[in-house]
């Protein structure tokens, strides 16, 4: 009997040894399951959209083809914006004011001057042409975007597919620094081990070569709608995300409502609406104590002191915001009809969205980041396409539906993030807050120098930056 009760005692420990785990696997099978179905249940709804001029027609389907584009301009086009340059009513600026009120008039005369005698509009055509465009009609509107593809591939090497969004008041030009360093990356310079991508750039509905809404109500979620649409027709099920600006909210809206899709999601800027109680002790205690509320050292120092940098310079920097999310056809018409005004409520945003110091020199620094061809190509682009006011109008479509920016933060995003802290950013945003909303913070990475308009400022950090958070999402 003893040996009996020693035999069925251990093949009761025998059955347990298997049952026990195999328990815990079903248990742990199930609580996955239900974290993943929670995570697909909580995703914005793509739904449906139409922008065309008129009802939606009930007949036939969208034409979904590809269409080669070019760019082109002509003389007509040149001799009047000649014409207009040369009736520039000069305003002179306060003696000592720099940019603090504003775009000084002075050095604009000098931007105009150059404008209108050395500035050669053909030969930026010819740049902007060296990349590939097209249009696509997507919910009854013209898509433009450029899509470049790199000219070789070494044996082996996967090429990742790579949708980059601007914001305002930029264009896809401004990331035709960093295609080549994505596309080519050992012909410039950077590792052979490094991924290769395949770059998508479009423009926003209402910015540039893309048509604009003919409706209301075209907000970041239609154009994340869109673009996923525009990634579709190009025949890719998955690919990475990279924004900042507007474009930041842009791909986040991308990676909440399609998350299957998005493979990671980089950004250079994060804006977090979110306040409350904690939010509030978290700003107190970190002048004093920034490790207690998770805190480093860096964030501190771009943090502190926060009226100045969270409060008093975000107001100075923001009258434009409030205009454009609430009667942006007013002003919009003015700077589309002066390619003087147009040029200086552009590039003064160049200037200190860039660096917060050049607000105190004459030129605004921005020679010392850009070149005026540069400059006055992206201004060209919203001349030449009468897009301002249109662009302009994307603040109010978002602003007047979501004042706070924050109506879709409770849909957390779980898509490998990488985020570039650039310290010039117009507001700093830490990992502890950022993991509110971004779960799956993959790469961090406090950035050396550089301001709101990265890929255009400092394109081989933001390249490299990039490549390391991809790599690391592909070795998981």
């Amino acid at each position: 009997e003893s040996v009996l009760s020693r035999i069925r005692s251990f093949e009761y420990s025998q059955k347990n040894a298997v049952l026990v785990p195999a328990a815990a696997l079903g248990v742990g099978g199930m609580l996955l399951y239900w974290l993943r179905s929670g995570r697909k249940i909580n995703t914005i709804d793509m739904g449906d959209g139409w922008w065309g001029s008129g009802e939606r027609s009930l007949k036939g389907k969208e034409d979904e083809s590809i269409r080669p584009f070019k760019i082109e301009t002509s003389d007509k086009e040149i001799e009047d914006l000649h014409r207009r340059l040369d009736h520039f009513r000069f305003t002179p600026h306060v003696e000592g004011a720099a940019f603090h009120y504003g775009f000084n008039s002075s050095f604009l005369q000098k931007v105009v001057a150059y404008w209108r005698n050395q500035f050669d509009w053909r030969k930026q055509v010819e740049e902007l042409n060296k990349y590939p465009h097209f249009h696509t009609t997507i919910e009854g509107i013209d898509i433009h975007f450029i899509h470049v593809k790199p000219s070789y591939v070494p044996h082996g090497r996967a090429v990742q597919p790579l949708l980059m969004v601007h914001g305002w008041p930029g264009s896809f030009y401004e990331f035709y620094k960093i295609i080549p360093l994505l596309t080519e990356p050992a012909r410039h310079g950077l590792s052979e081990g490094d991924v290769v991508f395949e770059v998508i750039c479009p423009s926003i509905p209402g910015y540039g070569f893309s048509e604009a809404p003919h409706q209301k109500g075209f907000d970041s979620v239609a154009t994340a709608r869109i673009f996923h649409k525009l990634m579709n027709r190009l025949g890719f099920k998955e690919y990475y995300l990279q924004g900042g600006d507007w474009g930041s909210r842009i791909t986040t809206n991308m990676a909440q409502m399609l998350p299957q899709s998005v493979k990671g999601l980089h950004l250079n800027c994060v804006f977090m609406g979110k306040q409350g109680l904690g939010r509030m002790i978290c700003i107190m205690l970190g002048a004093y104590v920034p490790w207690l509320v998770g805190l480093s050292r860096e964030d501190a120092r771009r943090f502190y002191p926060f009226m100045q940098k969270n409060v008093y310079d975000v107001l100075r920097e923001s009258g434009y915001l409030h205009i454009q999310a609430t009667k942006p056809d007013t002003a919009g018409c003015g700077l589309n009809d002066s390619p003087v005004g147009l040029a200086a409520y552009i590039l003064e945003k160049f200037s200190t969205w860039t660096d917060k110091s050049f607000l105190h020199k004459d030129d605004g620094g921005l020679e010392s980041k850009y070149s005026l061809d540069e400059l006055l190509t992206n201004v060209m682009i919203y001349w030449v396409t009468s897009s301002i006011v249109s662009s302009m109008r994307y603040y109010k479509e978002n602003f007047s539906k979501d004042p706070n920016l924050n109506a879709y933060s409770r849909y957390g995003i779980y898509v490998p993030t990488g985020i570039a802290a650039f310290p010039q950013e117009i507001l700093h945003t830490p990992r502890v807050w950022a993991k509110d909303v971004y779960k799956n913070i993959i790469t961090y990475t406090y950035m050396p120098r550089g301001g709101h308009f990265a890929a255009f400022e400092e394109p081989k950090l933001v390249a490299q930056d990039i490549m390391q958070f991809v790599r690391k999402v592909e070795q998981l």
